[in-house]
């Protein structure tokens, strides 16, 4: 059987495959369906300062290639996170993982970060970028390679542990935004967050979801993610966690020809949660039908 470890900002995983943010919850529950510890690592739903209940309902729609959300940050705030969520997640993932940090301005981020940092159980920070910054009048920090950089470089002030910034493709150049986190000490990018998506009830004739728009994820977005990680690599040296779309063993090894270190899982994991199971099962087959020995090997290989 090929080698399928991978060195994500010094950090080793015994596989490449990550459960991304928001479709895994704290990892505790999927425990109870499968050891979650065959997985490389996890990307836990993403935490604020305070408590958030979400949006309104409803907030999915199913589309035929994927689905739309529009959760809003609901999480229980990072006080119960680390007192309640953490301790019991210890108990069942036995490997670093990946906390997934929201704001809403920059001391939020800071706070936060700090917070998480400090916690043992925690091997990266996943900065999530594309959130609205309500103190600039809702735009988005990951909106800009200046906004980027100003959350980048606060976050990497206060911590010791990988920041991994994680993108949004609804932007006109992902690549500068990118190139921005870098040159602000980044350790890492994650790309790509869901797109902007919306249905429509042709009963009602009013849009499906509460909040109008959504983020749209699933197999749909594939191409759109590959590209944009084929195009991220060519312009920084530091890992890529590609996401979008991801929902086969093939699909890895093509995001990982792109030019991804790790390869995160969203929308399948609602579909069938055992999609990160069984791929990272299905990855010796795939590396030996493509005479790949090593999975480190052929990051970037498409360049």
């Amino acid at each position: 059987m090929g080698k399928m470890s991978v060195n994500l900002c010094g950090i080793e995983l015994s596989n490449p495959v990550i459960p991304a943010s928001g479709t895994f919850g704290y990892g505790y529950e999927f425990a109870e369906l499968y050891d979650i510890n065959i997985l490389g690592t996890f990307s836990f739903k993403g935490t604020t300062r305070e408590a958030r209940f979400g949006n309104p309902t409803p907030r999915i729609a199913e589309c035929r290639a994927g689905l739309i959300n529009a959760i809003g940050l609901q999480n229980p705030g990072v006080d119960r996170v680390i007192a309640e969520e953490l301790p019991k997640l210890k108990k069942v993932f036995h490997k670093p993982v990946m906390a997934n940090v929201s704001g809403f301005s920059l001391e939020e981020y800071v706070e936060v970060c700090s917070r998480l940092d400090r916690e043992e159980q925690v091997g990266w920070l996943e900065v999530n970028i594309s959130c609205p910054n309500v103190k600039k009048g809702g735009a988005s920090f990951g909106m800009t390679p200046e906004g980027a950089a100003a959350v980048t470089k606060a976050v990497k002030a206060v911590t010791k542990k990988p920041c991994i910034m994680k993108l949004t493709p609804n932007v006109t150049d992902i690549v500068s935004i990118a190139k921005a986190c870098e040159d602000a000490g980044a350790d890492g990018v994650s790309l790509i967050n869901t797109m902007y998506g919306m249905r429509i009830d042709l009963k009602t004739k009013r849009p499906v979801i509460a909040n109008r728009m959504g983020g749209y994820s699933g197999p749909a977005t594939f191409p759109v993610a590959l590209r944009m990680v084929y195009q991220v690599y060519a312009a920084v040296k530091i890992p890529i966690v590609g996401i979008g779309g991801v929902s086969t063993a093939e699909d890895v090894v093509e995001m990982m020809l792109a030019g991804a270190t790790a390869v995160g899982v969203g929308a399948a994991n609602c579909v069938e949660p055992f999609a990160c199971r069984n791929i990272v099962e299905d990855l010796p087959r795939v590396m030996d039908k493509y005479g790949i020995e090593n999975l480190s090997d052929i990051i970037g290989g498409a360049q």
